[in-house]
């Protein structure tokens, strides 16, 4: 694959140390296996006082804008969130409404998200889902949600939770494809297209 393909993390934990952001790390380390892409991985733990401070684009700092720059620009996203009162963190809403819209129009994105009981599952389905939906975005379609009892010591231990990335990998690794001439395609990618 082109190695100036974007691909990009946001953890919308505002805890650190999270399972959020170990989960959000597990996902880039495969993609990074599998396509050979460098990833950055945003901590809103770490960044979300500056993209506070700005009510609206205009008002971004240099920094701020520079992260939400990253995340406009990126070919794949991989976007994780804990589940607070049954939906994603508001500083995970507060990035996305500084962003661009236009910017996401058919961009792949990977949903993941972490919660303190299997019945927070479907928060991806009933709140992330949406917000990529008005952004236009393609969420793709194998999500990823993880409990405490999945990790140890914010590390993911569970091969039920990694066999689910591996999957939503495999999808993201075909979208990444479209970048790429028909002649380049990977061994990768067309052993994961004839499966």
């Amino acid at each position: 694959m082109p190695l100036s393909l974007s691909v990009v993390g946001i953890s919308g934990s505002l805890s650190e140390p999270s399972r959020t952001s170990g989960l959000v790390s597990a996902i880039l380390d495969a993609i990074a296996r599998e396509t050979n892409l460098d990833t950055v991985k945003i901590d809103l733990s770490a960044s979300s006082a500056g993209l506070f401070a700005a009510s609206s684009p205009a008002k971004l700092s240099a920094d701020a804008r520079a992260i939400v720059e990253s995340v406009e620009d990126a070919d794949l996203l991989v976007v994780g969130s804990p589940v607070y009162r049954a939906s994603y963190t508001g500083a995970l809403k507060h990035l996305f409404d500084l962003v661009d819209h236009k910017r996401f129009a058919s961009k792949p994105v990977i949903l993941a998200a972490t919660g303190g009981s299997p019945l927070h599952g479907l928060v991806i389905e009933h709140q992330l889902r949406p917000l990529f939906g008005f952004l236009n975005a393609l969420t793709l379609p194998t999500a990823i949600y993880a409990v405490e009892s999945d990790f140890s010591n914010y590390l993911l231990t569970n091969d039920a939770v990694r066999e689910r990335i591996d999957r939503s990998v495999a999808e993201a690794v075909v979208q990444l494809a479209r970048y790429q001439s028909p002649q380049s395609i990977s061994a990768s990618v067309v052993a994961v297209s004839n499966a």
